[in-house]
């Protein structure tokens, strides 16, 4: 096999193919499919994924390969084949997809080092170009034309490995490791040959005459009390040496979650587990939604279920939406599996992500939890994926490829022969029709563990309020709850749909608000640095103290924001301790699960915060949770707003009395008669699918129909009108009568960092030459898109209408 195909890193429409390059005789043998390759492209050397190999080409004259950039596969066959499927599915290109796979480091530029991991020597040649080395640049291994079957022989065998330094940060941790240099007989004669007054150094070659074995630096010098100056004459003379070594980051250590025993099974939760079990047992492909209300135990569920997984010595990939991906998760899984587990998560530095993948890539890990991007966990034996929360639109990516969780997830399943299932209290309309269609096999768990009660839900019309003459943002209902619950020292969770301090400043004189400069966007104002910020394109200005309209100093900040709330509060209920948490609270590494600590420890009294604290947590002394403005999506142009405010009310709810003590909710509304609002304090999710369902027939949205977004934007206005104007045209005269074309119309939001915004949405049932249709459209404006100009993004099934 003497011929790479090759797919190049080059996201254009030219160059989604492959490309076939000869493979130089010094590296014959030594690729294999799934590999990096650098090769000559034009008049530079570029990155490429080696596809396939094979003997002959349509070709003449082959360039050859220059470079390996790996010496064992990123990528495995089979995730090949899914890159392969994905962009098709998703219309992006091949080099989008497959990078969309690996981690942050493994996209930056990088040098490579051979290290010698074990005492072994190696073989004869190895031997000669390492010259008794334990670490060799590959530069120069490349240079003096060493033997790459050879190499690659000692990398299986474990004799050596690959390091990859990475010119961002993110390289291998290492740490420097001391150990005698000589044996404990010979540092004996040493050490009475120290002078007297070197007190210290007598102490460290005592300490390594009792330990012969190496020990990091910092310990070392910990242990012993003592300093590097202390160390380095020892290193000089020769009696110690030292050495780096390389560790894991290891962001969860493993003896800060002390181990669990898996818990005994309700009745509801034996019945639900039992046909996830025989599909395991069988290796059969099914797809389980599991609908079970807040605090009925589906992480039990899927606990037990990846027991049986590694029990078949199989693999496990459990997804959870980012925000809920809490320190109480991992410590759930953690706690069970121990070292066995792998993180992914955007909370993790690039070299920790990095580290944690190599775990799974080394067969090093069986259990992988992580956001979205961890369906791509390259493991070669899957026996269960598992997506909690199934409905968080955070499952769907929003760039390049705009791939859905869900749908990676099912086609790795029928790959693997293993089950898919999909939890949440509240499935997506979608999920829930196919499983009442038997597309999925639905599993119910209706009641709460220890058939606790779910918490009486009161909701307060918040136009009353301001008839009763209460302008402050709490209910008189919520402000004597809230006081009965500090009084009896239990807690209370305060939600709000918001982020910043309010949402807009405006002028009262003359009614102009402060709008970002670059999008059609009202700024936001944070009251910490008193500043104004656009959240589309980071724009911020100091907030002036004149309006620049009329000068007058009436500016005045509307709407309601966490910070807000927590002033409010410290007014209204002074004694109140309050942890607040949104984005600016956690940004700092660490701080989310400082902050929950605090409120865990009952440090605090009320957790007020965003999105992040509606799902996932679990704290027993919770016995209120107030939600501040519950219909703040409902005035969102999305088909799916209704859906979206059922499930948050629904899944703050949950919060509340989980354990022994009741619980009780306050919604706080202005529209409490919206069927969404009404459902979800009943917690009637029949009833909500049946409505919502109604409503999506009659204005044919998913699932009934299908939806495809064509979003495009440019500097210019006219331009951008005119070419969606084309494009609607084109799809008007290509698909069948069936499709509904709607658009051209400017987006929602119609300008995003000084670029105007339109979009046609095409509505179908089945139109199975659109992909076809949208490539010749994308091919046709090729030469205008690579000018970086034209801009057109096509979502295949939107989440995002904004």
């Amino acid at each position: 096999m003497n011929i790479a195909k090759v797919v190049v890193d080059v996201p254009a429409s030219q160059t989604n193919r492959v490309f076939d390059y000869e493979i130089p005789d010094k590296f014959v043998g030594s690729i294999h499919k799934g590999m990096r390759v650098i090769v000559p492209f034009g008049p530079r050397k570029i990155m490429g994924f080696v596809l396939e190999l094979t003997d002959h080409s349509e070709f003449g004259r082959l360039k050859k390969i220059s470079d390996l950039l790996d010496v064992t596969p990123v990528l495995t066959e089979e995730l090949l084949e899914l890159g392969k499927w994905l962009s098709d599915k998703t219309l992006s290109f091949y080099i989008s997809s497959f990078q969309a796979m690996l981690p942050q480091v493994l996209k930056a530029k990088y040098h490579k080092e051979i290290r010698r991991v074990t005492e072994e020597s190696l073989p004869e040649q190895l031997e000669n170009i390492f010259a008794s080395r334990d670490y060799m640049d590959y530069d120069e291994f490349v240079e003096r034309n060493g033997p790459y079957n050879l190499l690659q022989k000692a990398i299986h065998n474990d004799l050596v490995e690959i390091n990859y330094h990475v010119a961002s940060r993110e390289t291998f941790k290492t740490e420097t490791m001391i150990a005698p240099n000589r044996e404990p007989f010979r540092l004996e004669e040493d050490l009475i040959n120290l002078p007297k007054q070197a007190k210290k150094q007598k102490l460290l070659l005592n300490y390594f005459i009792e330990h012969p074995e190496a020990i990091s630096q910092s310990k070392l010098l910990g242990k012993l009390k003592t300093t590097r100056a202390s160390l380095k004459p020892l290193l000089d003379e020769g009696f110690l040496k030292e050495y780096k070594q390389e560790v894991y980051r290891n962001p969860y250590k493993e003896e800060r979650y002390p181990r669990t025993t898996p818990l005994d099974l309700t009745a509801q939760q034996r019945q639900a587990i039992e046909p996830i079990l025989k599909t395991i047992v069988e290796s059969a492909h099914e797809v389980f939604l599991l609908h079970g209300v807040t605090g009925s135990g589906k992480t039990e569920v899927y606990l037990q279920s990846i027991q049986e997984v590694l029990n078949q010595g199989k693999e496990a990939v459990v997804l959870v939406p980012e925000i809920a991906l809490t320190p109480q998760m991992v410590r759930r899984f953690k706690g069970r599996f121990g070292s066995e587990v792998a993180v992914l998560h955007s909370a993790l530095s690039a070299g920790e992500k990095f580290d944690e993948w190599r775990k799974i890539q080394r067969k090093q890990v069986k259990v992988v939890v992580g956001a979205r991007s961890a369906i791509f966990a390259p493991f070669e034996n899957l026996g269960i994926i598992i997506i909690d929360e199934e409905h968080e639109s955070s499952y769907k990516q929003d760039e390049h490829p705009r791939y859905h969780a869900k749908d990676v997830a099912i086609y790795r399943g029928v790959k693997h022969n293993c089950p898919v299932v999909l939890g949440s209290a509240t499935p997506t309309l979608e999920s829930y029709a196919r499983a009442k269609k038997g597309v999925y096999t639905l599993l119910t768990l209706a009641n709460r563990m220890n058939n606790s009660a779910m918490p009486k839900v009161n909701i307060v019309d918040m136009r009353d309020e301001l008839h009763a003459g209460n302008r402050t943002m709490f209910s008189t209902v919520l402000k004597e709850e809230i006081e009965a619950r500090l009084s009896r020292r239990e807690q209370i969770v305060l939600f709000l749909n918001r982020r910043g301090y309010s949402t807009f400043v405006m002028c009262r004189d003359c009614g102009h608000v402060m709008n970002c400069p670059h999008c059609d966007i009202a700024l936001t104002y944070h009251k910490k640095n008193n500043q104004l910020k656009c959240h589309y394109c980071a724009y911020e200005e100091q907030l002036p103290s004149l309006c620049p309209e009329c000068e007058s100093d009436t500016i005045r900040y509307f709407g309601t924001g966490t910070q807000k709330v927590e002033e409010a509060l410290a007014e209204l209920i002074p004694e109140a301790r309050v942890v607040r948490m949104d984005v600016d609270t956690t940004r700092r590494k660490g701080s989310h699960e400082k902050l929950l600590n605090q409120f865990g420890n009952q440090e605090a009294d009320i957790l007020l915060g965003t999105q992040m604290i509606a799902k996932g947590l679990d704290f027993a002394n919770v016995t209120l949770v107030g939600v501040l403005t519950a219909d703040s999506l409902l005035n969102l142009p999305d088909f799916r707003a209704a859906e979206k405010t059922f499930q948050l009310l629904t899944q703050v709810s949950g919060r509340a009395g989980r354990h022994t003590l009741p619980g009780e909710v306050i919604i706080q509304t202005y529209t409490p008669e919206h069927y969404s609002v009404q459902l979800a304090s009943q917690y009637d999710y029949e009833q909500f699918f049946k409505k919502e369902m109604d409503m999506r027939k009659t204005f044919q949205y998913p699932p009934y129909y299908f939806l495809t977004l064509i979003t495009v934007s440019h500097p210019n206005q006219a331009k951008v009108m005119e070419v969606t104007k084309v494009i609607a045209q084109l799809l008007n005269k290509h698909l069948s009568e069936q499709a509904r074309i709607l658009g051209p119309t400017p987006s929602p939001l119609t300008r995003i960092k000084d670029r105007y915004r339109f979009q046609c949405m095409i509505k179908y049932k089945n139109e199975p030459n659109q992909r076809d249709v949208i490539r010749k459209i994308l091919s046709f404006y090729e030469k205008e898109i690579q000018k970086k100009e034209l801009l057109i993004q096509v979502d295949l099934e939107p989440y995002q209408l904004m």
